[in-house]
């Protein structure tokens, strides 16, 4: 065992710790770091962001001017991008020190650490020494070493600022990685280190074109009793809310800002109006392990012109819903964006996927379906722009807390799930009903609908049993249980504020109220080839979101399926003229019509129809192949076919 008296042995220095504060140590780059290179944080940091790096890359910016991270901590984000130009801040003057030091001095930072060895004696004498006069590349060894050994690696000071988590009891940490640190070393050469408050940092180095990413101390809640205890210094709820103005504020000048924090009410109220993401996390300084899971927001608060609409599109949760356009996103966007719309009607909203890809892309959007699961899914995610469901309320909703009405056990019993499901089911419909907010109902509900699709083989009621279309997929494989709260963490995913007003409408399309600059039309199609009754596929989770109230199930079919829907879309006759209904109301709007090669009315007739409102009708043929379809295994193979989409506007509807 290396002396210990040796190890400990204190340095004086003339550098004092006023010097250290205010000291910034710019470099510039000699050696060009390699990108295949990996390099882990040199020190672990309680909230550190390593765990929800897969989370926060899809939100950075694609092209940014400087990086800049004014609550370094263990600066999980910066060594995994590796930015050409960084300033890397923090107020913890310890903590900086770290890092100039294996900037300037990783020879004497590596020597110093292969003198220490993992002991308990050494760890509490080594502790034990103020850091401030020791000579800075020894107080830096000092600091990975208590680091690497104590417990956790949680920084905690007591009220006299003196480093006092206990001895870690691991059996082989490694306290010096000597290559680590020298890869580290060569990328912190070409950063600015700073020790400094955030708003002075701020101040002084953000301009237009930055990305700031920012993890302050996060705003505690029953989850993180022990999680905010990182540094002698709190951040309280003046503290919150005067970041969240530098964040408005930033944002105004054209800087690219992305926060993380707790999911907490504050957190919400302050940036509720920026476009997040809530994930699902866990804990490892909890001392209570139930109250390790928690949750996380991340929040994009982007110059309104930058907000990745493409990035935001794919949170929205995928489904195997009949006629989803999801495939066709980007031909339809492609359309859209040639036109001056600053609203938008989705009028047959079915998935809610064209509806929010136009929400994305900035429009205020109204969505309308006939379908009641279609209006709950667009209430969830594109009329809500800020509430979510917390896992551990979702968790709640799992939780017989009330005899419920058995609805679904006596009546769909032995038919789509077990027995079990079926009460779990019932359990979660008494207790949605409970709910106090409306949006919170919506996701839940949403949730619970996925829930039973992804059980489903091929999302379908059309057959009871799994049958011959069970073909093993993960989701079949997943309790009940589990597909719920796997569902509320997507849905809450997708949630949004795209600083827009939205709505979401259950209706009659022929009836709907209102205009828009931009109008997408995809009905039900008629087809002498298929049918078009979703009510047909789709009657039990349609009836979970209704409740089962106003429709009369059939009880002689085997399905337990309700009657369909009346639509003037189900006729031949009926379906040319709802579309020319249609066309002569939006007359002043954009009209993007989706319709299939297969179906009636046929292309010719749509061109005639179109053309008695609109001044410039154009169409865009496009190869597709439905998922579904009664004729998928014929040799005509009529599931593939072209899906048209028909555009219609006038010289005033142009840019």
């Amino acid at each position: 065992m290396a002396d210990i008296a040796q190890v400990i042995q204190i340095e004086q220095t003339s550098k004092s710790i006023d010097k250290i504060k205010n000291n910034i140590i710019e470099f510039r780059p000699e050696i060009k770091i390699s990108k295949e290179k990996k390099i882990k944080p040199i020190l672990k940091w309680a909230g550190g962001k390593g765990q929800l790096l897969k989370n926060i890359i899809p939100e950075i910016p694609a092209s940014y001017r400087k990086y800049i991270e004014p609550f370094f901590g263990g600066g999980a984000l910066f060594f995994e991008l590796r930015p050409d130009q960084a300033v890397i801040a923090d107020s913890n003057p310890e903590l900086m020190n770290v890092y100039q030091q294996v900037a300037l001095n990783v020879d004497d930072v590596i020597a110093q650490l292969k003198l220490y060895v993992n002991d308990e004696a050494m760890f509490y004498a080594v502790r034990s020494q103020c850091w401030q006069e020791l000579k800075p590349s020894v107080a830096a060894a000092r600091t990975i070493y208590l680091n690497k050994t104590c417990y956790n690696g949680l920084y905690r000071v007591n009220k006299k600022g003196e480093f006092n988590t206990p001895f870690g009891r691991y059996k082989n940490p490694k306290i010096c990685d000597e290559d680590n640190l020298r890869a580290a070393s060569e990328l912190l050469k070409t950063a600015e280190i700073v020790c400094g408050d955030y708003k002075d940092v701020l101040n002084k180095y953000a301009r237009k074109g930055d990305f700031i990413f920012l993890d302050p101390p996060y705003v505690p809640v029953s989850e993180y009793a022990d999680f905010k205890r990182y540094t002698k210094e709190q951040f309280h709820e003046k503290d919150q809310r005067e970041l969240a103005e530098e964040v408005s504020s930033l944002q105004s000048s054209g800087v690219y800002v992305l926060l993380t924090n707790s999911n907490a009410e504050l957190v919400r109220n302050l940036y509720g109006m920026y476009p997040h993401v809530v994930i699902p996390s866990k804990r490892s300084i909890s001392s209570n392990g139930n109250s390790r899971k928690s949750e996380d927001v991340i929040v994009r608060a982007y110059p309104s012109s930058s907000i990745d609409a493409e990035i935001q599109t794919s949170r929205y949760p995928a489904t195997r819903f009949m006629g989803s356009k999801n495939k066709l996103l980007k031909e339809i966007w492609n359309i859209a964006s040639n036109f001056n719309a600053k609203t938008a009607i989705d009028l047959f909203s079915g998935s809610g996927v064209v509806g929010y890809m136009l929400k994305a892309h900035g429009l205020s959007v109204t969505t309308n379906d006939y379908m009641h699961m279609s209006y709950i899914f667009a209430k969830a995610m594109i009329e809500n722009n800020s509430v979510v469901l917390p896992i551990k309320k979702a968790e709640e909703l799992l939780k017989r807390k009330q005899e419920t009405d058995h609805f679904v056990s006596d009546t769909f019993q032995g038919l789509y799930f077990t027995d079990e499901e079926n009460e779990l089911i019932d359990t979660i419909r008494a207790n949605i009903a409970e709910l106090s907010d409306p949006a919170e109902k919506t996701i839940a509900m949403t949730a619970l609908i996925r829930a039973c699709m992804k059980k489903r083989p091929r999302g379908l009621f059309t057959y009871v049993g799994l049958g011959k279309y069970d073909d093993g997929r993960n989701d079949l494989k997943l309790s009940l249980r589990e597909q719920f709260l796997n569902n509320v963490a997507v849905v809450n995913a997708a949630v949004f504020n795209n600083g827009k007003l939205n709505k979401a409408v259950c209706g009659d399309a022929m009836e709907l109220s209102g205009s828009a600059d931009l109008v997408y039309i995809d009905p039900p199609y008629y087809s002498p080839y298929s049918d078009n009754e979703y009510v047909r596929r789709y009657h039990f989770v349609e009836g979970l979101a209704r409740d089962w109230k106003g429709v009369e199930i059939q009880q002689n079919t085997k399905t337990k399926k309700f009657k369909n829907y009346t639509t003037p879309f189900s006729t031949k006759n009926g379906a040319e003229e709802a579309f020319d209904q249609l066309f002569k109301r939006y007359r002043d709007s954009v009209l993007i019509v989706s319709y299939s090669s297969n179906s009636y009315p046929d292309r010719d007739t749509m061109l005639q129809l179109l053309s008695k409102y609109k001044t410039h009708v154009n169409i865009v043929p496009i190869d597709y192949t439905y998922s579904f379809g009664n004729q998928r295994t014929a040799s005509t193979h009529r599931n593939k076919v072209q899906e048209y989409l028909f555009v219609g506007y006038n010289n005033s509807n142009v840019k």
